[in-house]
């Protein structure tokens, strides 16, 4: 498999929507923690939910977490909790969403507090 990354900065990437499947390639590829920023069901019923993903990363060997944000807007306080986990987490990070932008954003965001 192979993973749709863009690549931010060295210790910080962002994809598209991942499947739980992906969490091993992710391991493979070096990643230590994964951030999901998808509300759950947010693309319908075949969305694979926070929990499908975070017991595939687990097993993985990666840390996990779930930070849903909305696309169009991001708060202060989802910024902050952003910016804690980019902070906390293991790195290198790999943060996903519906196209990655979201993530993005909160990264460009988060960097600028």
């Amino acid at each position: 498999m192979n993973l749709p990354i863009q690549t931010i900065t060295a210790d910080f990437c962002v994809a598209p929507q991942l499947e739980p499947a992906a969490m091993v390639t992710a391991a493979a590829a070096g990643f230590r923690s994964i951030i999901n920023n998808r509300p759950d069901f947010e693309g319908g019923a075949s969305q694979p939910t926070s929990t499908e993903i975070e017991a595939a990363a687990l097993a993985a060997g990666l840390s996990y977490r779930h930070l849903p944000v909305a696309g169009g807007f991001q708060s202060p306080d989802e910024i902050a909790q952003f910016k804690q986990l980019l902070d906390s987490l293991p790195k290198p990070i790999l943060a996903f969403c519906r196209s990655g932008a979201r993530s993005g954003k909160l990264f460009a965001a988060a960097n600028q507090r």
